[in-house]
């Protein structure tokens, strides 16, 4: 299984418009982050978890060239509004539909905010995305062959998912985890976690309190992701066995 951090950054991305920070100016390319979103390539398979509004920088930057299935967090901007991109895999596949996972927030948010992708008004078939929508709860479902667990969170008030696949398990925005998702969590090689900034936020892990759930539930190796510019690359120290994502980061596992 490959892991590849599309992007690692919060809502605002990495450089902020209109911030002249030292980490917003910094020359270090790892300060640099676009929205939070992964790829899972296994077997042969890439699903993509997200479509960022900057989908087309980071395929582009990483090469990516195949997306088989989108699995969807949540419905908020900085997660969905790259959905439009999607038709570029239309194309590389030969105009295959791509499959969409998500609870009913996020199909309901793609059928008011993205209507025109349902609408039978075009004789170009890749001029917008070719997709179709999968309700998902809270149970594991088989996606070509293999068990994917949801991980319902807390994200401030909102429930939102994080997903496992195998011993790998992708949790960005989220402030608080129940027990069952707890349980769901334990036995993993890899977690990439979302930490937001030092300082507690209502909607997000700050870094101590990620670190915190890390040292609950023991992966052997954890990954920090959704940050903002409060987060230097370049000064942060963590535990041995947990590092800083950025934009790009493959991992195999």
């Amino acid at each position: 299984m490959r892991v590849t951090i599309l992007g690692c950054g919060t809502a605002t991305g990495v450089p902020m418009i209109g911030c002249d920070c030292a980490v917003c100016t910094s020359n270090n390319p790892r300060n640099r982050r676009t929205r939070s979103s992964i790829t899972v390539e296994r077997e042969g398979r890439s699903f993509l978890i997200d479509t960022s509004p900057d989908l087309w920088a980071q395929a582009t930057a990483v090469g990516l060239k195949r997306v088989d299935a989108v699995l969807f967090t949540h419905a908020h901007a900085d997660h969905l509004h790259g959905i439009d991109e999607l038709r570029s895999f239309n194309f590389i596949n030969k105009g295959a539909r791509i499959p969409c996972y998500g609870n009913a927030e996020v199909l309901e948010r793609i059928r008011e905010g993205f209507g025109y992708l349902f609408q039978a008004s075009q004789t170009n078939p890749y001029a917008k995305p070719n997709i179709e929508l999968h309700q998902i709860d809270e149970q594991s479902f088989e996606l070509f062959g293999r068990e994917i667990v949801p991980l319902p969170v807390e994200h401030g008030p909102f429930s939102v998912l994080g997903f496992r696949f195998d011993r790998f398990a992708y949790v960005t925005d989220v402030s608080g985890i129940p027990a069952a998702t707890r349980e769901r969590l334990l036995g993993l090689d890899l977690l990439v976690l979302g930490a937001l900034r030092y300082v507690p936020h209502a909607k997000h892990f700050s870094v101590g309190q990620a670190l915190e759930v890390i040292e609950d539930i023991k992966p052997a190796r954890a990954v920090l992701t959704h940050t903002s510019h409060k987060i230097d690359y370049d000064d942060i120290s963590l535990p041995a066995g947990v590092e800083l994502a950025y934009d790009g980061m493959v991992i195999d596992l």
